[in-house]
């Protein structure tokens, strides 16, 4: 298989990940309510862990990790695959899930704030407005007319999916330090298998073996979310990474909140309401200025030397 793609291919397979990110919110949504959070991630990620080993054992990426890779292996399955997996299927079961995904998406602005703060980057103008205008999106979601403050679940759901972005904030810091030996596409079958593991461990000890109406429904919500949302986006990105700028990337991926809204009110039939809208333009506009920011601040330090 070809290492790179065409400009239009590379774009065809980015416009597919961020479709398929986007509308994943809206199936976790319908799935928590047949299983609880940890049954529903578990079985997503065996089934993710499946389509991964087709699409790497044709494409011969198929290899055994370095050991100084195994603690991007652990960092990667354990703070975005399982922690920050659980926590927005577990916020889901209380939140509309277009509240949800711009919530979930403040992951961004978390690194823009405390990666300065840990020594691991430096705080420009841009990042610094950026991570301003995103605090006030999620300011303006977070108001009594939008999320009812009464409701002690809602605010359980919103604070629930805030921590989940905290962490996959935590481990896009932890990763931008790590000198990788493999590709992330090599380690990431490891990285699903391990979340698995654990996902399904957890599982079993808290809820015991899964009870659900199986039902040709409940097996395409999952195998969407198991098959497209992650094996298949995996790969895509992977792949699209290669052959356009992380700029691009970056800044296309802003687009899966505004797809996840999209298919949310489509799906669920959820409200568009003003507090969205503005919370949504805020937020998209906050990582598109802190990403920007970073991107000056690696061509300064190119320059340097």
């Amino acid at each position: 298989m070809n290492s790179s793609l065409s400009a239009g291919a590379a774009l065809g397979l980015f416009l597919i990940v961020v479709l398929a990110w986007g509308v994943n919110w809206s199936m976790t949504k319908q799935l928590v309510q047949f299983l609880p959070p940890l049954w529903t991630s578990a079985i997503r990620s065996w089934i993710a862990l499946a389509g991964l080993f087709v699409i790497l054992g044709l494409s011969n990426n198929l290899v055994v990790p370095e050991r100084r890779d195994i603690p991007v292996v652990l960092s990667v399955a354990l703070l975005h695959m399982t922690i920050f997996s659980v926590l927005v299927a577990a916020g889901v079961r209380y939140l509309p899930a277009s509240k949800a995904i711009v919530l979930g998406y403040t992951t961004p602005l978390w690194v823009a704030i405390a990666a300065p703060i840990l020594g691991k980057d430096t705080l420009t103008a841009p990042k610094l407005a950026g991570a301003l205008f995103g605090l006030v999106g999620l300011a303006v979601i977070l108001n009594p007319t939008s999320i009812d403050w009464t409701n002690s679940n809602v605010l359980l759901g919103a604070g629930m999916v805030i921590l989940a972005a905290i962490a996959w904030a935590a481990n896009i810091i932890y990763l931008r330090a790590h000198r990788w030996i493999g590709s992330p596409l090599q380690l990431l079958i490891w990285q699903v298998l391990v979340a698995t593991i654990v996902l399904t461990t957890l599982a079993v000890i808290t809820d015991g073996l899964p009870h659900a109406e199986w039902s040709w429904k409940l097996v395409l919500l999952f195998l969407y979310p198991g098959l497209i949302g992650t094996a298949l986006a995996y790969w895509a990105m992977s792949m699209v990474n290669k052959s356009i700028s992380a700029l691009t990337t970056a800044l296309g991926t802003t687009g899966t909140p505004l797809v996840g809204i999209a298919s949310a009110a489509i799906l669920l039939g959820e409200p568009i309401d003003i507090s969205l809208v503005i919370a949504a333009a805020l937020i998209v506009s906050g990582i598109g200025l802190a990403t920007l920011g970073d991107r000056m601040l690696r061509r300064q330090a190119t320059a340097s030397g």
